[in-house]
């Protein structure tokens, strides 16, 4: 993995950020329907997908062969009440484990990169391939926000 794609992953905190900019508390919990998700709920997604993924990836360089978690990501937003959250707090609990993360990313060889694990699909997957789909999964949302608003 390179710099260049490791700064993209750290990227996404700005982006996000970007994406909510100005946006009032309403703006930011409102919802087309009941079943549909405010950016106040994308954000707290966002932020309990980050934790799924630092686990994941630490499980790997574990040298786990447990399958790696899945979760079922309308349920931890509704469960968790997330609407009734703050946007800022999932903002700086992303920009926390993006950190945190890329520090761990930044220590690891080629080797290590490569490292892979079992994801709830039953697929291989490598290090390398979590991070990117992780940066792609936030490009989704950003789109999903966009559409929000």
């Amino acid at each position: 993995m390179s710099s260049a794609q490791i700064s993209e992953y750290l990227n996404t905190h700005q982006q996000l950020v970007q994406a909510t900019e100005g946006l009032t508390e309403e703006q930011l919990k409102w919802k087309a329907e009941p079943a549909s998700w405010s950016i106040t709920e994308v954000l707290a997604h966002l932020a309990d997908h980050s934790i799924v993924v630092s686990f994941r990836i630490r499980d790997i360089l574990a040298g786990t062969t447990a399958q790696l978690p899945a979760f079922n990501q309308d349920a931890w937003v509704s469960g968790q009440y997330a609407n009734h959250g703050n946007a800022a707090d999932s903002l700086k609990l992303f920009r926390s484990l993006l950190h945190y993360n890329s520090l761990l990313l930044g220590r690891l060889s080629a080797e290590d990169w490569e490292k892979s694990g079992i994801n709830f699909k039953g697929e291989t997957v490598r290090i390398t391939d979590i991070v990117r789909s992780f940066t792609a999964h936030v490009q989704n949302h950003l789109a999903q926000i966009g559409r929000i608003k």
